[in-house]
């Protein structure tokens, strides 16, 4: 079959009408002559919907709306129940690829933009003859687009018009896809152009780049272009294109990419095979060879730059074959196309393009593994499961026919490059400039997607086609190398002489297999995933000199951690007296020393230091840093690591700085000490049953976990009576002191009492007991109230809450006024549900989830900070922000778990900002004890009730109908407002996190924006006790009255508790002034307090003597209305805060009083 193709003439050589159909670019003008001739009249609006593809109501008689389904019918239904898990699916699908093909009306455009082009490329004037080297010829206005390192080279050059002028690539195929559109012109160069030998020391390249220059200055002086630019092949230097966009608003229409290729025969294809030299050492060292006659390098990259050029027609031709009758495969290589976009695996140095999407199609065609009556989700689908099971850098795949002796076999390929995929003539690799690590990211990719398309509970569609993974948010740690021009040594000191000719000169594709292989050899087992960025420069005007090297900016690399080795402070190598210890020396240089272990045996080892959790997590760092300065000569300065820029904001500010992991064991030791303490009480009437934590640091995710307190008594006044402190008004507020509330069991019995006060007592009289027999027994200093009992233990200060299991049912016994029993849910039997059942629940699922994945704590930390600072910590319910966290690790999809709490972080703002809060549920499966069918019914139910649920809905296993988590909060302004500052806060850190040459200040986004507030409540330092606990970290702070946790001094007198002036004024100006504005506050130290009036209160309302709170008579209404009265309100602020509050500024700038 023959593809559609102009020739020099510019007459569109005819082709058959399948052909025509698949290209998409048949002739307008015939198509509208048969629908004349057919019609009679030109095709209406209705009708050319129709043609477009868009389903139109039909009116069917009986007999046809009860005809049995034909067999295509069945089969549809049957692919649909069989392979797309639900209709939805398969409509979603269909639904993409109408969006991303290209209309007719637009390709209308393209040809005819096409079809100006090629009269304007056989109007280029010819040139005289030159050397190769004198190029003063060239206009001004244009320079050569290739850098001519060295400059010197043999051969002559003159330009002729094209031979041919042809359209190739995916544009003819139909898998050309929006939003880029990008249209491939082959553009032949005519032979006498070339002489012999010109396939070495670059001669080819130099011409093709001086043949393009020329057009370009042809093209330029058009006012056909809107843009005409140079830029590199898939990040390729040794491979420039011209860019032809159309002038004016039709510039997005299309970018016309013209390849210059050279005419049949010109070359000889037996010495460009992968073991041949191109490339002479002395030519491009500019020094004579030292040994006469010695063998020179192959060049395989370089022969395969050429070749690549000579089969460009002849792909197009085996793709036309293949894609002739099967519109699934055109659907296919579209949503491959997707795919490989949303992973940014489509474009730069050695990316898998759409070229090989569609090759890679062929092959499994050629190979039967698909067929042509297989739909665009079913070749998607074989696709991937093909990349996912074979490892093309060990085993390469080859689609020429078997049995030609000439060409080079696939261990002639394996030898020179590292992945390998060779074409229909054998000669071309198509993923020569792919490294082993790109490819290993495609198959891990692939073989995620194929779990997450086999998974029933998941959206695949929306998760695979519809979700971008870029580097910083798909992988744990990321680093960058700031400065490329630093690998220019890295080559010298690696003696990469040989792999430098064959690149061209590009050091960076010259060092980088070398790089990642010698990371990959020390991270080892530390990592499951090691991949790099893959480098491309912008296109550039024409009257510009090319990019150079150094011009690809920072190269990126990202790393997929093994959370089971990442943190081991050990690197245990041979033994000293093996031969492989001398090489494991020379590997890990000083570091490596010899040690004995606890086996006897002594060998060579490496021990990095890590005296905490948070260093232990940046073990890899160390690694990296080491061994790149060590074989390669890169500077530590060189290197920005960004795997932990945001952990400083939840360190705890003492030394070794941690980031309070250590803490939090230390009070959850403390707890289940007092958990078996509490089992093991004498005396009591009735035992406990269960101790259950409640409280963040227990399931840890405190953001602050907290310290152990000794107090200072001659900085606190004492109560009279009572072993307990207070504090003084003159001195400083003294240390926050949390409570960790326990919930206490107690078994059942039928000595308990029906009604609810008397269980009220009997628990208080418990509450009592446990005082008692705690300070009894153990010795431990305890408090006693009626709902609760404060033990002093080890520094923390535990509140231990009695429950008994049948209070809530209690509770909810209502007697109607006929003297009936019946059950009605009430608040306060909600709260208690909450209290002694869901939340302990809760506490116990999150703490089994941090033990399997670590990186839970710290996530879930940063996300709390956020909240907290951006002043809304008091607007979204602690448990709330823990469980949007534990989705990201119990769902993950599409990418993996979660394995540094930074990568954690950017996903919560990730998931608040693209969930769909108004349709959708989120179910988080704790404990995996939902099933498919519960899914489906909670989904159910909340279409079913969705007016009435809360904003934000979140199912559990044991709260599937309730939310209970988000029902009072969030509301849906405040929702609004947290998506707002997620989405630009997560721009704002993604742009940071991956721009190494900037601004690296990640404290940015934890700086709330203060100019949306109407009044800002400025407070004293002085007062707030968690001042140490701001994002900007004060240098100083106050005395709080504590003690250093070794001081020998026995603690006799019960420390402040859980006192905080600054939550404690909040809390008041919300019970005072709730009805009349909003507040907002950062607990974690934040020195003001944002008020937002709400726009209601401030309606003029009619004057009622009870409702005159806060208000005054309006001067300006006729009858009488009151409206706020806001100077009083205002001085109210004041009043309230005395001593709290240094000042209220009231941004009138907004409003008016």
């Amino acid at each position: 079959m023959v593809p559609p193709t102009w020739n020099a003439g510019g007459t569109k050589q005819k082709m058959s009408e399948d052909a025509e159909r698949e290209a998409g670019v048949g002739d307008s003008k015939r198509v509208e002559g048969e629908a004349l001739a057919k019609e009679g009249r030109p095709r209406g609006k209705k009708r050319s919907l129709v043609a477009e593809g868009i389903l139109q109501p039909v009116k069917l008689c009986k007999a046809e709306l009860y005809k049995p389904p034909t067999n295509e019918e069945l089969t549809r239904l049957k692919e649909t129940e069989s392979l797309f898990h639900s209709n939805l699916l398969r409509l979603q699908i269909e639904e993409l690829l109408k969006e991303v093909t290209l209309k007719e009306k637009r390709k209308q455009k393209i040809d005819s933009f096409l079809r100006e082009i090629n009269a304007l490329l056989s109007t280029v004037p010819e040139t005289p003859q030159r050397d190769i080297t004198n190029q003063s010829w060239l206009p001004s206005g244009v320079k050569v687009p290739l850098q001519q390192l060295p400059f010197c080279v043999k051969g002559h050059f003159r330009f002729l018009p094209p031979a041919e002028v042809k359209v190739v690539g995916s544009y003819l195929l139909g898998t050309c896809i929006k939003p880029e559109v990008n249209v491939d012109v082959a553009v032949t160069m005519p032979k006498e152009i070339f002489q012999d030998k010109d396939h070495l020391n670059q001669r080819y390249h130099r011409k093709r780049a001086l043949y393009l220059a020329c057009l370009a200055q042809h093209l330029a002086k058009k006012k056909l272009f809107g843009a005409v630019k140079f830029a590199y092949v898939n990040g390729n230097h040794l491979k420039p294109v011209v860019l032809l966009q159309p002038q004016g608003k039709d510039m997005k229409l299309v970018t016309v990419r013209l390849y210059a290729c050279p005419a049949q025969g010109v070359f000889k294809t037996s010495r460009l095979h992968p073991n041949k030299n191109n490339v002479r050492t002395a030519w491009f060292t500019e020094k004579r060879s030292p040994v006469a006659g010695a063998s020179e390098p192959p060049t395989p990259h370089y022969n395969n730059s050429i070749l690549w050029d000579l089969v460009l027609e002849s792909s197009l031709l085996f793709l036309s074959e293949a894609a002739h009758d099967f519109q699934g495969m055109r659907d296919g290589v579209s949503l491959l196309k997707v795919w490989l976009r949303q992973r940014g695996l489509h474009q730069g140095l050695g990316c898998f393009n759409g070229f090989m999407a569609s090759m890679l199609v062929a092959y499994l065609l050629e190979e039967h593994k698909i067929n042509k009556v297989m739909s665009g989700y079913q070749v998607l689908r074989n696709s991937l499961q093909f990349l996912a099971a074979t490892d093309l850098s060990t085993s390469g795949i080859s689609l020429s026919k078997d049995g030609v002796s000439s060409l080079p076999t696939l261990a002639d390929f394996h030898a020179a490059f590292q992945v390998v995929f060779v074409d229909p003539s054998g000669l071309v690799n198509l993923c020569a400039d792919m490294t082993a690590s790109t490819y290993k990211q495609i198959q891990f990719e692939a073989k995620h997607s194929m779990e997450i398309l086999d998974d029933k509970t998941m959206d695949g569609f929306h998760l695979l086609l519809m979700t971008p993974k870029p580097l910083i948010r798909a992988f744990d740690h990321v680093f960058h190398l700031k400065h490329v021009s630093k690998l220019q040594a890295a080559c010298r000191k690696m003696q990469l002489l040989n792999e430098l000719m064959d690149r061209g000169g590009n050091y960076v594709a010259a060092t980088l297999p070398f790089l990642i292989g010698l990371l990959e050899r020390g991270l080892s087992r530390r990592i499951l995933l090691l991949t790099h960025a893959l480098p491309q420069t912008q296109p550039w005007p024409i009257d510009a000199d090319p990019p150079k090297h150094k011009d690809f900016g920072s190269l990126s690399f990202g790393l997929l951690l093994n959370l089971e080795f990442a943190g081991s402070i050990l690197e245990r190598g041979p033994g000293g007296d093996r031969p492989e210890a001398l090489e494991f020396r020379q590997f890990w240089g000083k570091r490596s020393e010899l040690r004995r272990f606890q086996d006897g045996a002594i060998c060579e080892a490496v021990v990095w230091d890590a005296p905490n959790m948070s260093q232990k997590r940046l073990i890899s760092e160390q690694i990296i840093r080491h061994l790149l300065q060590l074989h390669m000569d890169i500077p530590e300065t060189s290197i920005c690591y960004t795997g932990a820029l945001l952990e400083p904001v939840i360190k705890m500010g003492r030394e070794p700085a941690g980031t309070g992991e250590e803490a939090m064991l230390s009070v959850v030791r403390s707890y289940d000490d007092l958990s078996r303490k509490l089992w093991k009480l004498e005396g009591l009437p009735l035992t406990v049953t269960s101790v259950q934590g409640a409280h963040p640091a227990v399931r840890y995710t405190d953001v602050f976990p907290p310290v152990p307190v000794k107090p200072d008594y001659a900085y606190h006044a004492r109560i009279e009576g009572r072993e307990s402190l207070l504090p003084l008004a003159e001195k400083p507020c003294p240390a926050y002191l949390a409570p960790m509330k326990v919930i206490c069991h107690m078994e059942g019995s039928g000595q308990w009492p029906q009604s609810k006060e008397a269980i009220r007592r009997v628990k208080a009289a418990f509450q009592l007991r446990l005082a008692e027999l705690l300070h009894q027994q153990h010795h431990l200093l305890c408090r006693a109230s009626p709902t609760y009992t404060d033990v002093y233990k080890d520094g923390y200060v535990f509140r231990l809450q009695v429950a008994y299991h049948r209070e809530p049912q209690i509770l909810k016994e209502v007697v109607t006024p006929t003297g009936m029993l019946k059950h009605e849910v009430t608040e306060e039997s909600m709260q208690l549900e909450v209290e002694t059942l869901h939340l302990p629940f809760l506490t116990s699922s999150l703490h089994g989830l941090q033990q399997q994945h670590s990186a839970f704590s710290g996530c879930c930390r940063l996300a709390k900070r956020w909240i907290s600072a951006q002043l809304l910590s008091n607007s979204v319910s602690e448990e709330c922000v823990d469980l949007l966290v534990a989705s990201l690790f119990l769902s993950p999809a599409p990418f993996t778990v979660p394995s540094s709490p930074q990568v954690g972080f950017l996903r919560f703002l990730f998931l608040l900002t693209t969930f769909d809060w108004k349709n959708s549920p989120l179910i988080i499966n704790l404990n995996a004890e939902l099933n498919d069918a519960d899914y489906v019914e909670i989904r159910n139910h909340f279409v079913a009730a969705r007016p009435r649920l809360p904003v934000m809905f979140i199912a559990t296993p044991r709260d599937r109908q309730d939310s209970a988590w988000t029902k009072e909060k969030p509301s849906a302004q405040v929702l609004q407002r947290l998506l707002v500052l997620a989405q630009e806060s997560l721009q704002v850190l993604e742009k940071q996190l991956m721009d190494p040459l900037g601004s690296q200040d990640v404290k940015m986004v934890f700086r709330p924006p203060l100019d949306f507030y109407d009044v800002l409540i400025h407070l004293n330092p002085k007062q707030i006790p968690r001042h140490l606990e701001a994002v900007d970290r004060p240098a100083k702070s106050f005395f709080r009255g504590t003690l250093k946790s070794g001081a020998a001094v026995k603690t006799s007198a019960f420390p402040v508790v859980d006192y905080d002036p600054a939550q404690l004024y909040l809390r008041e100006l919300q019970e005072a002034f709730g009805d009349l504005a909003m507040f907002f506050y950062d607990k974690h130290g934040g020195e003001v307090m944002g008020v937002l009036w709400k726009p209601s209160a401030f309606e003029p309302q009619p004057f009622k003597v009870l409702s005159m709170k806060g208000r005054m008579m309006s001067a300006l209404a006729p009858e009488p209305l009151t409206v706020p009265n806001v100077e009083a309100i205002l001085e109210d602020f004041k009043i309230l805060g005395e001593g709290l509050v240094k000042s209220v500024e009231a941004r009138t700038e907004k409003w008016s009083i």
